[in-house]
């Protein structure tokens, strides 16, 4: 009775016209700057955190919230229809997002992954409330000798992902572990390869990289095609906006792994969400009867990976509401946020704001309704 009443609680206070205004700015927020690639919802939070102080503490941490997931929604738009991932958890959404767009079922694919998030983040909002004390007891057991396998699991998933030779795939983890050498030691202070160049001091950031993989990539493959071809559009090869039967069917049970994967990987201090999709898309490449359609537009290559980059936002609120530790870079500035207003991160947050803690979680699930509302009807927008 304790947990329906304080989720009635939350609820009373999520539901009142100011809090509904700032969880629907904080979703359409998030699909904007997740739809544009570069921007980020850490950006975004860093950006609007002065904004903070003129508002409630409950609107303020229901909007930052928004934002966040909201990012992870609209991070596959790029993703499917122009081959750039708008997020780095949307980085595995390309591999079968786009051959889907190029053989005009990009409708489907987006519809897939809005309908695959909204499920998985009501669900990780559902564990948030029934399992978050246990789930912070198994992040707390993670020691460096964890998270260096977990690394090391990430590497490997790479190379099984990857189309082609394995051994090609292997020279680009190592060119990647070279670049991510750039920098300034955390340890010591002393700057790594940066060659006296002040920029580099602060390392390769994940925009430039991608633009330069993805994005120049694409648009080179394009210019390939020759001037004198004609272009056809995307929008004209689309046939349909939302998945059929037979794609709901094929992808239900890849939804409910990624939710599953995502759950528990970002429930882990420093692990993000790219690692539940990149875990996610391992995952069905290696059950699936057939995996060489992975790569070609198999839709399990979209839900599964989508699925699990919003469970995983989602349940990184865990050991930020619970114990004040942030799971990654934006729980951190939401711990700012926090500061902000005046309230202490940690275990006596639940119950000292027990309306703002409730609050929170349950603009949690009116959030990912009103970003199916707000996603499906704009398929044929972003499409076009």
């Amino acid at each position: 009775m304790d947990l329906l009443s304080n989720l009635a609680l939350g609820m009373s206070v999520a539901l009142s016209w100011d809090n509904l205004l700032f969880c629907l700015i904080g979703t359409l927020l998030g699909t904007l700057i997740g739809v544009l690639p570069g921007v980020g919802p850490v950006a975004t939070i860093a950006m609007l955190l002065p904004v903070t102080y003129t508002l409630t503490p409950t609107g303020a941490l229901i909007m930052l919230s928004g934002i966040y997931y909201g990012a992870q929604y609209g991070g596959s738009t790029t993703a499917i229809l122009v081959n750039i991932p708008g997020e780095t958890s949307s980085v595995v959404t390309c591999l079968d997002g786009h051959p889907m767009a190029q053989q005009g079922r990009a409708g489907p694919a987006l519809a897939i992954a809005a309908l695959g998030s909204f499920f998985a983040g009501c669900v990780a909002t559902i564990v948030i409330v029934l399992v978050a004390t246990p789930l912070v007891a198994l992040a707390m057991a993670f020691g460096p000798a964890e998270y260096f396998s977990l690394m090391i699991l990430g590497l490997v998933l790479t190379v099984v992902l990857a189309r082609g030779s394995p051994l090609k795939a292997i020279a680009m983890i190592l060119f990647g572990v070279l670049l991510s050498l750039v920098g300034t030691d955390v340890h010591t202070g002393d700057e790594r390869l940066t060659y006296g160049i002040p920029l580099l001091a602060g390392g390769l950031s994940f925009v430039p990289l991608a633009m330069g993989i993805f994005g120049l990539s694409e648009i080179i493959s394009n210019l390939e095609k020759g001037a004198g071809q004609p272009k056809v559009k995307l929008a004209d090869r689309i046939s349909g906006l939302m998945p059929t039967w037979v794609d709901l069917k094929a992808s239900a049970p890849a939804v409910l792994r990624g939710t599953g994967l995502g759950v528990i990987l970002g429930v882990l201090p420093g692990a993000s969400s790219a690692i539940s999709s990149f875990a996610s898309y391992a995952l069905e490449k290696k059950i699936a009867k057939d995996p060489s359609r992975f790569g070609k537009g198999a839709i399990e290559g979209v839900a599964g990976p989508e699925s699990a980059n919003n469970a995983g936002a989602q349940t990184s609120f865990i050991p930020m509401l619970t114990l004040g530790i942030p799971a990654n870079s934006v729980m951190a500035l939401m711990i700012g946020a926090m500061m902000i207003q005046g309230i202490q991160p940690g275990p006596m947050f639940m119950t000292a704001k027990p309306d703002l803690f409730w609050a929170v979680i349950a603009s949690m699930w009116i959030g990912n309704a009103m970003l199916v509302v707000i996603n499906l009807p704009l398929i044929g927008i972003w499409v076009r």
